[in-house]
């Protein structure tokens, strides 16, 4: 799914025409047509508007995936996303990623690694980006569900980040 077509859904979602969409991002109809239908990119400053304007979660991955081409987690749209679905599904992955990393060959350098050392080391990376997938989706979930800033709990995170010298 494009990036024009998670803003067309989304704005349809919110009851929102595209001239009352465009007044809420800062950008004319005409683009916000544009952008929806494929004939122009979203430019940066209006993913990062949109996404911030409206707080959702599902728009800032949306604005990750076309910035980085793909290297993000992607807009589950054909999941149950109810918060007990996802509550227990962030569990199971959590829990099958554990499992593999348990058992990673990782205290080897990467030339004593064999086919199936290396093998387990991917499966371990797979595992834990399907956690990821699951966790994200689950905090926007959440995040959604009883109205807590997507935003802001970044935000606070990377200040707790900051606080404890893990970045500048």
């Amino acid at each position: 799914m494009s990036i024009g077509d998670v803003f067309q859904e989304f704005r349809k979602e919110k009851g929102l025409t595209q001239e009352e969409f465009a007044e809420q991002t800062f950008l004319d109809r005409s683009s916000v047509a544009k952008i929806e239908n494929g004939k122009r990119p979203a430019p940066k400053d209006f993913m990062l508007r949109t996404a911030t304007t409206f707080d959702e979660p599902r728009l800032y991955l949306a604005a990750q995936e076309e910035v980085t081409d793909g290297a993000c987690v992607p807009w589950l749209d054909n999941a149950d996303l109810h918060r007990a679905a996802t509550h227990y599904k962030s569990m199971e992955e959590a829990e099958e990623a554990l499992a593999a990393m348990k058992t990673a060959p990782i205290m080897k350098r990467p030339d004593q690694l064999t086919a199936a050392d290396r093998e387990a080391i991917k499966i371990t990376i797979f595992e834990c980006v399907e956690a990821i997938t699951a966790l994200t989706h689950h905090v926007a979930v959440l995040c959604k569900e009883y109205t807590f800033s997507w935003l802001g709990i970044w935000k606070e995170h990377r200040a707790e980040l900051k606080a404890k010298k893990y970045m500048n």
